[in-house]
């Protein structure tokens, strides 16, 4: 499984949103230099963070803020802005219909895959990771 550049990318640029506590926000210049994304391609970022409506531009000439506070946004709900959820594997995706889904003994394996990272993309916030608090294991 692997995660698409976009919502690798949209996780940073939150990151980026949430550190600012300038009272006009971040702007997108300012984004883009910080995370080194190219502005062309974090303009798909944010119009897709927008329209989840996990971020805001304040005022007309403004930058960019969370519509709620880092411990209320999760990376699930960040996912959730590129990706229609999380499948590990094709087969458990709602829009495909598997021949095999009845008989399949390898399905309920990957359905409790699917589901532990899932729980762990809702359990973690933009707060614990501005605040380094998922730790790394090895």
């Amino acid at each position: 499984m692997k995660f698409s550049t976009k919502t690798r990318y949209g996780i940073r640029a939150m990151i980026e949103i949430a550190r600012n506590d300038s009272e006009n926000g971040i702007y997108q210049k300012n984004i883009a230099d910080n995370q080194e994304i190219s502005n062309k391609y974090l303009d798909h970022i944010i119009h897709a963070l927008k329209v989840s409506e996990l971020i805001y531009r304040k005022g007309k000439k403004g930058g960019y803020a969370l519509t709620r506070k880092p411990d209320q946004i999760t990376l699930y709900d960040i996912n959730n802005a590129f990706e229609p959820g999380i499948c590990v594997i094709e087969c458990l995706n709602k829009t495909v219909n598997c021949p095999r889904e009845n008989e399949c003994t390898a399905r309920g394996f990957w359905s409790n895959l699917n589901n532990i990272i899932i729980d762990f993309f809702k359990s973690v916030t933009l707060k614990d990771l501005l605040e380094n608090r998922v730790a790394i294991d090895n």
